[in-house]
């Protein structure tokens, strides 16, 4: 929020992309910023600064310019909807859209990635030119029954002049570049449980009830999105409401009208790996992206003596991918380097729990500890979540994805993770809850970790 005031309470406001899993508040913190900075006197905002929002994926417009909601149109004489006194003497009707509309404040554009890109390439038009143009077959620049607003119209376009701010939930690759090089990007974290807890807590008090036990912590625990959240209580209220029967009291929503709502909803938990809260032999989590959202990987591996010396086996998830399986045998490399032992002589079985597929060599440190774990009969703590790229050399490299990793580490429960050294700068400010350890060799590794 901090970032999106900063762009838009300049004197020289930039165009704004939102970017952020659904349900985090973006529409309200962009009509909020601009509330604020109409109270600003250094602020480029008029007080009555429109704020008008449309959803991309319901903008539709005819590529014939009969009809466009967005960026206007004009209504010929033929057209059904034109104005008789203007069809009776054969005057085109230019009809604004909501880019005049917006003009002196704000044109919010929710899911904007979801706009067709012809639709999105003439607003860019627009945003260079403030103003936006109509062309109809229709006028006629010598004819002196046009009436002179439309001959203005026509000559000069419909002001325009506005901020543009939209949000959307894909990934900035999947966003048009023009659209982009055009924008300041911002990019909204995920909910923790502590702010769900905080959103059901407020709105029970707007509906004045009274919550029983800990129906905010269970409500957390079944989605990271604000508007989920308000949706279950809403709905275990209403429960409530038909159930209770002290007319004389406020209304009481109770854990098992949440937990109705719940199953009704066929939800559940969020957080699907569960902590043992037992230091485990050759078991150690891993992180994920996916999305804005982080997520746990469970990796684990067992060591035999193999039966002939120098012929051992190592086994691997093949849906892992092609990246993960090269770790491997970067850890068997590492582990040789120092240790003396070499893993041709044992057989190694490393598994994903789960299957899931890791796309690129961010599991290798992971990867490293479940086998040397294994290996060495040491466990490892069940609150650990490592990343980071092994090299051959035994060196920690940074890898993408920092800020979500530590994000799904938070969400299941993890006190510490381990970070290259060289993310240090990625790591999100006010982590009271977890522990950034960062590495640089895997030395450094075995020291924090056994």
């Amino acid at each position: 929020i901090k970032s999106l005031l900063a762009k838009i309470a300049s004197p020289f406001p930039q165009h704004i992309l939102l970017y952020g899993p659904p349900g985090v508040g973006k529409t309200t913190a962009a009509r909020l910023a601009l509330e604020t900075v109409k109270q600003m006197s250094s602020g480029s905002f008029a007080k009555d600064a429109p704020f008008v929002e449309v959803g991309g994926a319901t903008l539709r417009w005819d590529p014939r310019e009969v009809v466009n909601p967005l960026l206007g149109s004009v209504h010929d004489p033929i057209y059904q909807g034109a104005r008789r006194e203007l069809a009776e003497s054969g005057v085109p009707e230019p009809k604004f859209g909501l880019v005049t509309e917006a003009h002196g404040g704000v044109l919010f554009i929710d899911e904007i990635g979801e706009m067709d890109l012809l639709l999105q390439n003439k607003l860019l038009k627009v945003l260079e030119d403030k103003r936006v143009y109509f062309e109809s077959s229709y006028y006629d620049p010598h004819d002196a029954g046009i009436p002179q607003y439309v001959r203005k119209i026509f000559e000069e376009g419909a002001p325009a002049d506005f901020l543009l701010i939209g949000a959307t939930t894909r990934e900035c690759e999947d966003i048009n570049p023009a659209l982009r090089s055009r924008c300041a990007e911002v990019f909204f974290e995920p909910l923790t449980p502590r702010d769900i807890q905080q959103i059901v807590i407020h709105a029970a008090k707007k509906l004045d009830v009274v919550l029983e036990g800990k129906i905010s912590e269970i409500i957390s625990r079944y989605t990271i999105e604000g508007r989920k959240a308000i949706g279950i209580l809403a709905d275990a209220y209403g429960l409530a409401c038909y159930r209770w029967q002290g007319e004389d009291s406020k209304i009481c929503i109770t854990e098992q009208n949440t937990y109705e709502v719940l199953q009704l909803g066929r939800l559940t938990p969020y957080a699907t790996r569960h902590l043992s809260g037992q230091r485990e032999v050759g078991r150690v989590f891993a992180l994920g992206v996916l999305g804005f959202l982080g997520s746990l990987l469970e990796i684990e591996a067992v060591v035999f003596p193999g039966r002939e010396a120098g012929r051992g086996t190592i086994r691997f998830n093949d849906t892992a991918g092609s990246m993960a399986k090269d770790s491997v045998f970067n850890a068997a490399s590492v582990i040789r380097k120092i240790t003396g032992k070499d893993l041709a002589d044992y057989d190694v079985h490393v598994n994903v729990v789960g299957g899931g597929r890791i796309d690129g060599p961010s599991a290798g440190v992971a990867i490293f500890l479940a086998v040397f774990s294994a290996l060495q009969e040491c466990a490892l703590s069940c609150d650990l979540a490592v990343t980071g790229e092994l090299s051959i050399q035994g060196r920690i490299k940074p890898v993408g994805g920092i800020p979500e990793k530590i994000y799904g580490a938070r969400q299941a429960g993890i006190k510490r993770v381990l970070i290259p050294s060289e993310n240090l700068h990625d790591v999100p400010p006010d982590l009271s809850d977890v522990e950034i350890v960062p590495v640089s060799t895997v030395e450094d590794i075995l020291t924090h970790v056994f």
